[in-house]
């Protein structure tokens, strides 16, 4: 499984315990229960979010998602 990094923060979101980065953890992990999975890995550095599923389909929606933008 890869790691999708897309940054999407402002720089003050700097960790993955701040209140945005939180909240966008929890839309993660609905949408991994949505797809039977889990989210496996999650990290917010300077508003670079980092993420990954147990769902090599899922990561693949995602990608197409985020190319398409």
């Amino acid at each position: 499984m890869g790691i999708i990094e897309v940054d999407m923060f402002s720089a003050d979101v700097d960790s993955p315990e701040h209140a945005v980065a939180g909240s966008f953890k929890e839309l993660l992990e609905e949408v991994a229960g949505q797809h039977n999975c889990h989210l496996t890995y999650f990290d917010v550095h300077r508003g670079m979010v980092s993420f990954s599923f147990d769902n090599d389909e899922l990561t693949a929606k995602i990608l197409k998602i985020l190319e398409a933008e």
